[in-house]
């Protein structure tokens, strides 16, 4: 017997007990861990937490911005250097920040938007951008 059972419409629903996370930490593999800091550090505002070095080379580093963590993996190649990234995941943020400053910011350190801050229906204010490798960002906060 489960804790789970099934809804007329087919879904079934979860067990009596449910996953209680405190945190989640997106880790990430970059081609170019110099550019990924300017867009992540620079350009956004992440905090620099660790950086990890194997052989004297730094090949990793973990940023945070406030309870949002993100691991920053050099690539090795072993997968070959032109393999596609960021495809089918997006990655949402959200701030009690302006969300206009943070696009600007963006874009004052030489990198693009994929959409200008916008009101949306649902009561946010939001744009997105793609990081130096293609992974897809959304930022957004309540409209004031």
């Amino acid at each position: 017997m489960t804790n789970s059972s099934s809804s007329a419409a087919g879904v079934t629903n979860p067990p009596a007990t449910t996953l209680q996370a405190s945190n989640l930490m997106a880790s990430i593999t970059v081609k170019d861990l110099d550019r990924s800091l300017a867009w992540y550090r620079d350009a956004v505002g992440f905090k620099v937490e660790q950086e990890m070095e194997f052989e004297g080379k730094r090949r990793a580093v973990r940023l945070s911005a406030g309870p949002v963590f993100l691991l920053l993996n050099l690539d090795n190649g072993a997968r070959g250097w032109d393999r596609v990234k960021g495809e089918g995941i997006s990655l949402q943020i959200t701030t009690s920040q302006s969300i206009d400053a943070i696009a600007d910011r963006i874009r004052s350190s030489g990198f693009t938007l994929d959409t200008e801050p916008a009101d949306m229906p649902w009561g946010v204010r939001s744009f997105k951008a793609k990081d130096p490798d293609g992974f897809n960002f959304a930022f957004s906060s309540e409209r004031k």
